[in-house]
């Protein structure tokens, strides 16, 4: 291939690129409002263990589907109006669970506004990955993770707030609606501001290129993505896309087990970025810190300052990514999650179980064992945030050639929600069968992550998405971009 040409980065390529990353704002929001509501509407519909972990993970089936189908609408419809579509499921889910009358259409409304954050976690990564310089690619491709970082604190602020303001979640706050409700009613205003960003962001340049529209994908890239020498990224860009044949899932097929080896390699990137059990800090942590003796106001406050934390070690992981590179970080992360959650498995080993009259059983940890488990579930926050937070959205924005990107984005989030659904749905059982269980479980994983990205994952930094193959190679390699820096 030949260098590639110089590029400036504009502002015109961050602002778009930080509005297109509030599809992950709303992705944050709406995964981890559930947190302070889901005591709250267990008492309000009578649920059990079992139904109280589906109705806080039912959100995952539609996030499942709507990643699956979003790479084929997006190929179909382009970037923006599958942005556009995700905008609106929100919009219609936030108003329709904050009014449920019943368990039953709360999850439904609740799988509708998952179609819109499935579609939203495909969207965002990809659209970025393609109007970004490839020197600060992983910078901005880290925004996505920022955006849901910063849109679970908000979540999580927003229910603290309610709360407070009505004495409890399940307490009346406004219009004889209870505080949980508000919770939810709260996202429309996010997604409806996310509509309005959408409208003005231009079409992805190798959207257009794929399309035809050389003329609009010209004009994208010399106004938004900073690259001087238009035309020869043009005829780059249209040497890797079949221009006669319109992106598909078929197009994933391959001799490893049915699907391309860059494929597999996403797919298992997103699922061990669930099974180490990330959301279960922030789907359930406000009921787990009340389990070890906070009142729901502290517990609702420690789930914030983990937040907090998420968001800062996030900044720290877009400075890093572009020098450091995407490998590295993955493997120091996975050591710390690795250590913190064994750490997490050992303290609740010390806890005094006790079985409620719904059959739900709480943990009684007493010091120095409690301040060791939020110790470690802050160390485990950290050493997610920094690697495998941002950085398997930034893979799996850029990972992947041309050709079958939208799809093969597509079918890794969908793994991603489905393990994500398996997660949070098995967490109440396995702290049935005993916390120690359930925290070795997700320690287990991320000691296999570390392999994993050791002999499977490609190193990305400062390549070109044009550069990108179907059989990826393992290690280090420099780009020409890079060269010539």
């Amino acid at each position: 291939m030949t260098d590639s040409p110089p590029s400036r980065l504009s502002g015109r390529v961050i602002g778009i690129c930080i509005a297109a990353a509030l599809g992950g704002f709303l992705f944050g929001f709406d995964t981890a409002v559930i947190n302070g509501a889901v005591d709250a509407l267990a008492g309000s519909f009578g649920l059990g263990t079992a139904l109280k972990g589906f109705a806080v993970s039912s959100a995952l089936i539609g996030c499942a589907v709507g990643a699956w189908f979003a790479g084929p609408v997006a190929s179909r419809l382009g970037r923006v109006p599958t942005m556009m579509i995700s905008a609106a499921l929100f919009f219609a889910s936030a108003i329709g669970s904050g009014f449920a009358t019943g368990v039953v259409d709360l999850i439904l409304w609740r799988v509708l506004g998952g179609l819109g954050v499935g579609a939203a976690s495909v969207i965002a990564p990809a659209y970025i990955a393609e109007v970004s310089p490839s020197r600060v690619r992983g910078r901005l491709g880290s925004l996505q993770q920022l955006a849901i970082v910063t849109g679970i604190f908000t979540a999580l602020m927003s229910d603290a707030v309610l709360a407070g303001f009505a004495g409890g979640a399940a307490e009346t706050l406004w219009l004889g609606r209870e505080a949980w409700r508000w919770m939810f009613i709260a996202e429309a205003v996010p997604a409806a501001v996310y509509g309005l960003f959408a409208l003005r962001l231009p079409e992805s340049p190798r959207f257009l290129v794929a399309r035809g529209q050389i003329d609009k994908a010209s004009q994208v890239l010399y106004d938004f993505t900073g690259v001087v020498n238009v035309n020869l990224k043009i005829e780059e860009i249209r040497r890797t896309l079949n221009a006669e044949k319109r992106e598909s899932l078929a197009d994933l097929r391959g001799r490893t087990l049915g699907l391309k080896p860059i494929v597999w390699t996403g797919i298992l990137l997103s699922v061990f970025q669930q099974f180490v059990g990330i959301n279960v800090i922030f789907y359930y942590s406000t009921t787990l810190w009340r389990s070890v003796g906070f009142a729901e106001s502290d517990a609702l406050t420690i789930s914030v300052i983990t937040s907090v934390t998420n968001i800062v070690v996030t900044i720290v992981a877009i400075l890093l990514v572009d020098k450091v590179g995407r490998r590295p970080m993955l493997l120091a992360g996975s050591v710390g999650m690795a250590v913190s959650l064994a750490l997490m498995a050992l303290s609740f080993s010390f806890a005094t179980m006790e079985t409620l009259p719904d059959g739900t059983q709480t943990a009684d940890l007493a010091a120095p064992w409690s301040l060791v488990a939020l110790i470690c579930a802050n160390v485990f926050v950290v050493s997610f945030g920094a690697s495998w937070g941002p950085l398997v959205w930034v893979l799996l924005g850029e990972m992947f050639p041309n050709s079958i990107r939208a799809g093969a984005l597509a079918v890794a989030a969908a793994a991603q929600w489905a393990a994500n659904f398996f997660i949070s749905t098995t967490f109440p059982m396995f702290a049935n069968i005993g916390l120690p269980f359930a925290y070795g479980f997700y320690a287990t994983f991320a000691v296999v992550s570390f392999f994993f990205v050791l002999r499977k994952v490609p190193e990305t930094k400062g390549m070109e998405l044009e550069e990108m193959s179907d059989e990826p190679t393992v290690g280090r390699r420099r780009a020409p971009a890079e060269a010539a820096d």
